[in-house]
């Protein structure tokens, strides 16, 4: 799959989470379903493809809003596991 059709795919499910006022932390399957599915519609994917990129979107917001430039200092925090 094409990785600049992933990133507006995951842009547009961070702003409408952002929308519909999910938090970043959010980790209750049922709140996270409905995006889950508006990505196995966009890109057509399986269901466990979907809640990834659901998962990398709430991680997308968490690193777009951190408050440190340094995303290898962050990194951790993320589970990112950066070195």
């Amino acid at each position: 799959m094409d990785d600049n059709k992933i990133n507006l795919e995951i842009e547009k499910i961070a702003n409408l989470m952002v929308h519909d006022d999910v938090s970043s932390d959010e980790q209750d399957v049922t709140k996270l379903e409905k995006y889950r599915d508006q990505i196995k519609i966009d890109l057509n994917v399986d269901d466990e493809e979907a809640m990834k990129l659901v998962y990398e979107t709430l991680v997308y917001r968490k690193l777009k809003s951190s408050d440190s430039s340094d995303m290898l200092e962050k990194g951790t925090d993320f589970g990112a596991g950066f070195s």
